[in-house]
């Protein structure tokens, strides 16, 4: 008797204990609940701008309500707070907790980034998309930025994007030399192997240069953000396709010790946020181009035109040429570059398939 009262009072001491430790871990849980962050973001878009400037509005906005509050993101537009093409530097050295833009503004200083952007010639949303979440290109992204103290999380897409808009008309091969035009990334190398001068210029100074001819082209994205900087009234002609940013991912970049404050549950917010704008994004400029491409086409100063075979043809040969030379001199392009084309070619198989084959069925 003895003997079970003995057992039974140590039963009855570990059954408190652990109620004990039970409620302590609940009031912990609930402690890291109820903390609370407040970040800034600088973006390369100017303020409130349709689409590219309004991604990171909204994933603040969302994530400010899906968490109940508890993580709040105060955004500052190109130039508020840090220089539009500064964003990487800003959130790496932990100016900001975080930042959004595009990847192939830090070219020269890491290369290899621009393959998270748009490769001319390159993979469309889906097809990106695809590659990031499903094919390993997120674990290449995350694993490359890792030594700049940054989280990188695709955010945005504006899909297929335009040529440009151009102040003289592109019939040939050489047409293009001699033309400075605005286009960052890779196909700024190809236009200068082509014969152009590229530039690299912020949104918000193109139209002035435009106008002013202190550069005679520029590729932007698409009829819905053309538009709304006016670009139709700074130059005739609107050539296409984009070739140079087929499907350009955005991206928001975490300095790695902020993310690494965030609890669990916070941090899954923002994942699962920054991929409904990537989702979002896409509709919008679905939409917005079919708006916008339908009032150009009714401007009687506007001429609409394809890039000729020719030309195309010429750059796509350059393209593979600069690539395959970026490969060929850095160890993180050649791995994700290699990554990133293998599962481009399966893609385009699939694309042609389906996409392309439906559009021109379509058509008939």
């Amino acid at each position: 008797m003895k003997r079970r009262d003995f057992v039974g009072g140590l039963a009855a001491a570990a059954g408190l204990a652990a109620c004990a430790q039970e409620e302590n871990d609940c009031q912990d849980a609930g402690a890291t609940r109820a903390e609370t962050f407040e970040w800034s973001c600088v973006t390369s878009w100017p303020p409130k701008f349709p689409g590219l400037g309004m991604a990171p509005e909204n994933l603040a906005t969302r994530i400010e309500a899906a968490s109940g509050g508890r993580l709040k993101i105060k955004v500052y537009g190109g130039g508020e707070l840090v220089p539009a093409l500064e964003v990487f530097d800003a959130v790496s050295r932990g100016t900001v907790e975080m930042g959004h833009g595009a990847s192939y503004y830090h070219k020269g200083k890491v290369d290899a980034a621009q393959f998270f952007t748009a490769i001319p010639f390159g993979m469309t949303n889906m097809e990106l998309n695809g590659w990031l979440y499903y094919g390993g290109g997120l674990e290449l992204y995350r694993e490359l930025y890792e030594p700049f103290k940054l989280v990188p999380l695709p955010t945005g897409n504006t899909g297929v994007q335009m040529g440009g808009w151009f102040n003289r008309e592109i019939n040939s091969i050489d047409d293009l030399k001699g033309l400075k035009m605005r286009i960052p990334g890779l196909g700024g190398e190809v236009l200068r192997r082509a014969g152009g001068t590229p530039v690299t210029l912020p949104g918000a100074e193109i139209f002035t240069a435009l106008q002013t001819g202190a550069i005679d082209a520029t590729e932007w994205v698409g009829p819905y953000n053309d538009a709304s900087f006016g670009l139709h009234k700074a130059a005739r002609y609107y050539y296409y396709p984009g070739w140079q940013e087929p499907g350009p991912g955005l991206e928001t970049i975490i300095n790695t010790t902020a993310w690494e404050s965030l609890p669990p549950d916070l941090q899954e917010i923002v994942n699962v946020t920054a991929q409904a704008i990537t989702t979002d994004m896409a509709a919008e400029y679905t939409h917005g181009n079919a708006m916008s491409l339908t009032q150009l086409e009714a401007d009687p100063n506007v001429e609409i035109r394809p890039f000729p075979d020719e030309v195309l043809r010429l750059l796509r040969s350059i393209t593979k040429e600069v690539v395959a030379e970026l490969m060929s001199v850095d160890p993180a392009s050649a791995k994700i570059g290699k990554a990133y084309f293998e599962f481009l070619e399966k893609a385009s198989a699939n694309s042609r398939l389906s996409e392309l084959a439906f559009l021109r069925a379509r058509d008939l």
